[in-house]
């Protein structure tokens, strides 16, 4: 509660409450030009040498959304534009009214993060004891919430957790049995990292188990591009050139008989 009260003499008095809004208001006004940094004159003329106007419409919720303005659409290849990530971070934006930018790129979610390393974690137990369906339901979870990352984090950081539990997930299939999606989830591992060998290893373990000699092959190689001395892949390189003369010599012992 504001009060007035004198001082000793000559002390003024004057009052304990918060103080009028036109003094907050300034007081605001002066801290947002303390933070704020001067624009730099180089990015700037390159932003304003770049841009390009381009007409939107505004889409739901409560107008957040930018579409093309011809179709309504979030991605038009007519219109040649995507706003898909733009539109993401508007939605994030008006779902959490308390944040008032993006934070910078190096700010993390940590308790996102928490949560991914515990469930795959959970994952890696279950593989371990062998109850690899399990497992795979764990690490479907992991992903799950690893997408919910936002989109102004940096990107190797979800590269790298997506690339890691698609890699685990991989071999789960592959130890249930499942060769089909054990090579769907290791070609996404290249995909989301592409030098990391894990993925080619992976890739060419389920192809081998699918009589895909030569592709596993080739496959192998690739990935010992980016990481020569890697023993699994040169060992499995071996099981899988043994494959092949395995079909070459009986290729030739048909035509001879």
């Amino acid at each position: 509660m504001s009060h007035s009260h004198s001082h000793a003499p000559g002390q003024p008095s004057h009052s304990h409450g918060p103080p009028p809004p036109n003094m907050q208001q300034q007081q605001q006004q002066q801290q947002q030009k303390a933070v704020m940094p001067p624009a730099d004159p180089v990015m700037q003329a390159v932003i304003e040498a770049s841009f390009i106007p381009v007409d939107i419409a505004l889409g739901p919720p409560e107008n957040v959304a930018a579409l093309c303005e011809e179709h309504k659409r979030d991605k038009c290849t007519e219109c040649d534009v995507d706003f898909s990530n733009l539109n993401r971070i508007s939605w994030l934006l008006h779902m959490n009214p308390n944040l008032r930018c993006p934070p910078p790129p190096q700010m993390v979610t940590q308790k996102l993060s928490q949560a991914v390393t515990q469930v795959k974690e959970e994952g890696n137990t279950l593989f371990k004891t062998g109850q690899h369906p399990q497992a795979i339901a764990r690490y479907a979870m992991a992903l799950q919430i690893a997408s919910q990352r936002p989109p102004w984090e940096a990107s190797a950081l979800a590269r790298d957790e997506y690339s890691t539990v698609l890699s685990n997930r991989s071999a789960a299939y592959y130890e249930a049995g499942d060769y089909i999606n054990a090579l769907v989830d290791a070609e996404a591992v290249i995909q989301v990292k592409k030098p990391w060998s894990k993925g080619y290893f992976r890739k060419a373990k389920a192809l081998l188990q699918l009589h895909s000699y030569q592709e596993a092959k080739e496959t192998l190689e690739l990935g010992l591009s980016f990481e020569a001395e890697n023993q699994e892949m040169l060992s499995l390189l071996a099981v899988a050139e043994g494959h092949l003369r395995s079909s070459d010599e009986k290729a030739v012992s048909r035509v001879s008989s």
